[in-house]
């Protein structure tokens, strides 16, 4: 057991003005099983590779202890499983290997196929078990539950909860609630750590937020107060010293005295109106050390149009087969106006297949006709508004992209800055956004273009907590038609109307 001590951590990209980490310090232990929180753009996985020293920095990482990084890069995918366990995990034993792959309730057959034929679930499994047999050291965890569907999250996380001694970034509430004993969570004004699990965190930041959210209001009223009590008192010192200065002392009816005690009063008031100026200031200052961690969400809109029939679209004994793979077959599906189909089901399944299917009647999708038997169905005139899970096609700068996909740039723009993009993200390049980042330009262009259908595949991919929920508001209240696939357990039970399990 020892501690990674980070102070005064400082750092940016070369060429940007703007830092990514300003003095920041905290300290953890090795054993924990940390979450790692925050928006897209602050920095998680900039902070991992800082840990990693892939960068240059100011200030101090203080370790006895190596660390090793998730997801890996694979030199060569055409290798058999067990060559890659070997290449990343060198000095781990096969009775190792074999014992953490049952742990994550992969059959120890899958040694011997080749790397790259491996759904993505399965990969990353792999990934996990060499990460695990590298060797005594402390694991940066990267985001490891895109593309792992509901039954693999909850496999990982047993996984990792009998592990010790890592960071884990991840985004999905119910995932971190089963694994993590502690949250490391980047806020707007600074870095804090939090004994417990995401809903402890969350519990303590809502507490926090709304004991802020009160103390600033009852200072402002405070404040109002006293600038009425000043102003007051300011008006009555400046009476007593007009009084003061009218007195003629030649006036035999003069009393002995009176301009003495006028000055004294005038002094008084005078030092009265000091008193509480300096209380005004006091009160400012209390002030100003709230609210700097409360993340403000700007409430999104969306006007999904109606359509003049219940039915929007439908499957009829759909089969669908990629070379010797069947993948759907006599697959039926009526989708009715109103409803939010959460598709469910292994890797494998057929869901995205489902979604491309229907979006491949999209004019902004750019995806191949799918080969298939049955039929589908599709309004007249229905439009369909599609979130892919691919963003590698994403690049230039927004505006460019806005005028290429024929949305309102303004619009574009407006929702992207609802879901925290800074002013000078609206201005980079889409190619230099984080992975998080790029996802919420995918959702914005959705939510730019009026749609009778939303089809969404997994859009909640390294988008953050804050931007989840905000997103959950949007659907909940707005109630469009959708379809979509979401391994977030939160957030589907949270939005979708009804789910349809594959087998």
């Amino acid at each position: 057991m020892s501690q990674i001590s980070v102070n005064n951590l400082t750092f940016s990209y070369e060429n940007s003005s703007n830092l990514v980490f300003d003095r920041v310090s905290f300290c953890v232990d090795t054993s924990w099983r940390l979450g790692f929180c925050g928006r897209n753009g602050r920095g998680k996985t900039t902070l991992l590779k800082l840990l990693m020293g892939k960068y240059e920095y100011s200030g101090t990482i203080n370790s006895n202890i190596e660390f090793d990084y998730f997801p890996q890069e694979v030199a060569n995918a055409n290798y058999l499983v067990q060559d890659v366990l070997e290449e990343l995990a060198p000095n781990a034993e096969a009775w190792q290997l074999k014992k953490e792959l049952k742990l994550l309730n992969v059959d120890d057959d899958i040694l011997y196929s080749v790397f790259s034929t491996l759904s993505f679930g399965e990969q990353t499994k792999v990934k996990l078990v060499a990460l695990f047999c590298s060797g005594d050291k402390f694991l940066l965890i990267d985001e490891p539950t895109n593309h792992l569907d509901a039954i693999g999250r909850k496999t990982v996380a047993n996984y990792l909860k009998s592990k010790s001694g890592f960071i884990l970034v991840s985004h999905d509430r119910v995932f971190l609630d089963n694994c993590v004993d502690h949250i490391l969570s980047i806020n707007r004004n600074d870095i804090s750590i939090t004994k417990g699990n995401f809903s402890t965190w969350w519990q303590e930041k809502e507490r926090q937020d709304n004991f802020e959210l009160a103390t600033n209001y009852k200072l402002i009223k405070e404040i109002d107060r006293l600038d009425l009590a000043a102003k007051r008192t300011a008006d009555w010192a400046n009476k007593a010293e007009n009084k003061k200065i009218g007195i003629d002392p030649n006036k035999i009816d003069n009393k002995m005295g009176h301009r003495a005690n006028m000055s004294a009063k005038s002094k008084k008031m005078m030092a009265q109106t000091k008193a509480i100026e300096g209380r005004i200031d006091s009160t400012i200052t209390q002030r100003q050390s709230l609210l700097k961690n409360i993340e403000r969400t700007d409430t999104l809109k969306l006007l999904p149009l109606a359509y003049n029939k219940n039915t929007l679209a439908e499957f009829r004994d759909i089969s669908v087969s990629f070379g010797d793979k069947r993948v759907l077959s006599s697959f039926n599906l009526c989708i009715a106006s109103g409803e939010r189909i959460a598709i469910a089901g292994g890797n494998g399944s057929g869901k995205s297949t489902i979604l491309k299917l229907l979006a491949q009647h999209c004019a902004s999708s750019n995806i191949s006709p799918i080969a298939h038997t049955g039929l589908i169905i599709i309004g007249k005139g229905l439009k369909i508004s599609y979130v892919s899970q691919d963003t590698s096609i994403l690049a230039g700068s927004l505006s460019d992209f806005a005028t290429k996909e024929k949305i309102d740039e303004t619009l574009f723009k407006t929702i992207l800055a609802k879901l925290n993009f800074s002013k000078s993200a609206l201005s980079n390049q889409i190619q230099d956004f984080s992975q998080g980042q790029k996802k919420k330009v995918l959702l914005a262009t959705s939510l730019s273009r009026p749609a009778h259908l939303y089809i969404w595949d997994e859009p909640l991919n390294y988008i953050d907590l804050i931007s989840r929920i905000q997103i959950e508001n949007l659907i909940t209240t707005y109630a469009p038609t959708m379809l979509f696939v979401e391994h977030d357990e939160a957030f589907s039970k949270n939005v979708a109307t009804r789910v349809l399990e594959l087998e």
